[in-house]
């Protein structure tokens, strides 16, 4: 770490919970990020800032004039230019040192399969539950921890699911592939926009802590914000012995 270093993230390694070791650990780092909507944007900025080495963009979405209520790596000048490149300026202006790789197409099992090994951690940001399916079963294959985020109305919910536990529960035993939420979308229902960015920096704190190894963590447990009366419940993952995502029976 050189000087220039030292002093760009001088104030984390005044914690002694992440020092010189730490940051080093984050500059080293890899992360993939997949939406860059409400919750990837203040995100992938705060990882950027925090000094993660290399962050992956995954979105093919383009920025519209409806995105800038909530999503704030994106600026009126954006409108019509691909998130991930939008994205990825933010995050070189505030972070040159980023090695930034964007990825603008839709992810398939393919492509994530493919991504998600090439990873420390993974964020989904996504705002679908085919996308947050896929996710989790590539993380699962690979055995990358994943750190996922969703946002609605008032309500958002963080949690963690590591991997690399084999015991670990996954996405599919908290929310089953049957289950009815997918009919919830900002599109049609809406979103308090602070919201988002609780959400998303909870996701950056998250996967910093997990790639410094500080704990505790969210490991296994789901953390509920109401933005209504601001109260944040905890409750924990019950892995699903009979998933069809993560268990063998």
């Amino acid at each position: 770490m050189d000087d220039f270093q030292l002093q760009r993230y001088g104030r984390h390694i005044l914690l002694d919970e992440i020092g010189i070791e730490g940051q080093q650990r984050l500059i080293e780092s890899r992360v993939l990020i997949v939406g860059l909507g409400g919750l990837g944007s203040p995100a992938s900025l705060y990882l950027a800032a925090s000094g993660v080495g290399q962050i992956t963009l995954c979105d093919d979405d383009s920025v519209d004039l409806s995105n800038l209520q909530r999503q704030i790596a994106h600026r009126t000048s954006s409108i019509g230019q691909s998130k991930v490149g939008s994205a990825a300026a933010a995050i070189l202006d505030i972070n040159p040192e980023t090695h930034c790789i964007q990825f603008e197409s839709r992810v398939n099992q393919t492509d994530l399969n493919q991504l998600v090994a090439l990873h420390d951690v993974v964020l989904d940001c996504s705002d679908n539950f085919s996308t947050r399916y896929a996710v989790n079963q590539a993380c699962k294959t690979h055995h990358t921890p994943l750190i996922s985020g969703a946002a609605i109305l008032f309500s958002g919910q963080a949690s963690v699911f590591d991997f690399r536990d084999p015991n670990a529960a996954c996405y599919n035993c908290l929310f089953p592939e049957d289950s009815d939420a997918e009919n919830l979308r900002c599109a049609t229902t809406g979103i308090f926009s602070p919201l988002a960015g609780i959400i998303g920096t909870i996701q950056a704190a998250e996967t910093l802590k997990l790639l410094i190894g500080i704990q505790p963590g969210l490991s296994g447990k789901l953390l509920t914000v109401n933005a209504l009366d601001m109260s944040f419940r905890h409750s924990v993952i019950t892995k699903d012995h009979h998933c069809s995502r993560c268990s063998s029976s």
